[in-house]
């Protein structure tokens, strides 16, 4: 439901004043709040195995793409060539990553003392 106390001048009939409502509706949008999510259960033991994993996807195919670009810039078949650097790219980051992460949590981070 739109709250018409909200509106001020200028301001288009769906749009909302975040400050004075705490609502961010745009258009017919629902707020971030009201989307489903998307929840799984897991033993804890995988979630440095399962952090890891998206950590190295992410970081491998932000660093694949950039250097892709500079290396050849945007040609044809960049969107092949980004999956086949991406792919080789992941083999080598998801280890990697999960190696270093054992070592600075269980290394490095254990003599920290955090408040």
């Amino acid at each position: 439901m739109i709250d018409n106390n909200c509106f001020t001048n200028g301001l288009s009939r769906y749009m909302m004043v975040a400050n004075k409502c705490h609502h961010y509706y745009v258009g017919l949008s629902k707020p971030m709040t009201q989307l489903p999510t998307l929840r799984i259960r897991t033993r804890r033991k995988y979630y440095r195995l399962i952090f890891t994993g998206l950590m190295a996807m992410m970081m491998s195919f932000i660093i694949s793409a950039a250097l892709l670009l500079i290396k050849v810039g945007l040609i044809d078949g960049f969107f092949m060539a980004l999956i086949h650097s991406w792919g080789l790219a992941f083999i080598v980051a998801w280890p990697s990553a999960y190696i270093c992460a054992y070592l600075i949590q269980e290394h490095v981070l254990s003599r920290i003392e955090f408040y």
